[in-house]
């Protein structure tokens, strides 16, 4: 079963949506995982999903979407989730896997994986987006805007976003010209200088437009 909800604030369903963990709870579900993806946007580096099992009234406190975290709240929510007794798990798809076939079905092919390796198996999977993960024998529902308001996904999105982060902070070493531990492969104007003056690494997304474009501006400088 997948289904897709989307939070209508106009129409006054997000009342009825923050209590969606609750209600599943209520219902006899205990192996509830959310999942969430980190990347979809940059122009190198893999994209990040995870899966994280939250036990029944686990909380933590400000844990909320990891983009509106600081990030040095980000690392302690990592720490204090990884420390506790939440089931993690995450799924990594590389830059050449997303040339390949996209970054849509890579970021849900990421997610596939860091459910399918969880420890132990959930009753029902709760997705951050409008996108339900393909050939997922599970029981799952998108929820769009879930992160900000399901906590089990908002703690998968701070465990797939600190583990890109510091995926990024390990190519910062391997490319100091890029300012990978800064703008995380993100299209800023950094980034951009930086593409134009060096040319693309090894882990740039060749098929995303900027830096597709400044491939086919050297190849005709160079001829």
């Amino acid at each position: 079963m997948s289904t897709s909800l989307k939070i209508n604030r106009t129409l006054g369903l997000l009342p009825d949506m923050t209590r969606m963990e609750q209600s599943l709870y209520e219902k006899g579900y205990n192996m509830v995982s959310g999942v969430d993806e980190a990347g979809r946007g940059p122009l190198a580096g893999p994209v990040v999903a995870a899966a994280v099992i939250m036990p029944k009234g686990m909380k933590f406190e400000g844990l909320t979407d990891s983009k509106k975290l600081t990030a040095k709240r980000r690392e302690e929510l990592f720490d204090e989730i990884v420390a506790s007794e939440a089931v993690c798990s995450i799924g990594v798809i590389d830059n050449f896997t997303i040339d390949k076939i996209n970054i849509l079905k890579a970021s849900l092919m990421a997610m596939r994986k860091a459910v399918m390796t969880l420890c132990q198996k959930p009753e029902i999977v709760l997705i951050d987006g409008q996108h339900t993960i393909p050939n997922l024998d599970i029981p799952q529902f998108a929820i769009i805007g879930g992160d900000a308001i399901c906590d089990c996904i908002s703690a998968a999105s701070v465990i797939a976003k600190v583990t890109r982060d510091r995926i990024m902070d390990k190519y910062q070493e391997l490319y100091p010209e890029f300012s990978f531990s800064i703008h995380r492969g993100y299209p800023t104007p950094q980034h951009i200088r930086e593409l134009k003056t060096f040319g693309p690494t090894e882990i740039h997304r060749k098929t995303f437009r900027p830096v597709e474009e400044i491939i086919k501006y050297i190849a005709i400088d160079i001829e």
